[in-house]
């Protein structure tokens, strides 16, 4: 079974790290705004959880995970499967 594609955990670690430390204190502290962003990082750090949980089920199953750090990086693996294929 071909490795599961995953997102690095440094993607939601960015996101994350931007809107509590800049975001956050861009807009006033009891307005919509504030409350949109809380609720997009709590979010973030629910996805990072379920991914997580994913990660292990998927230690425990014997199946690796495979993280991508962009799309292109996809492209390329879908390229050497293919000459892979073809050899």
């Amino acid at each position: 079974m071909e490795p599961l594609p995953l997102p690095s955990h440094i993607h939601y670690e960015l996101l994350l790290q931007l809107l509590e430390r800049q975001t956050l204190f861009s807009v006033n502290h009891y307005s919509e705004e504030r409350r949109q962003i809380d609720e997009l990082i709590m979010t973030l750090r629910k996805a990072l959880s379920q991914q997580k949980r994913l990660e292990q089920a998927c230690q425990m199953k014997g199946v690796r995970v495979d993280y991508r750090w962009s799309l292109n990086q996809a492209i390329d693996h879908a390229a050497r499967v293919g000459d892979r294929e073809a050899s």
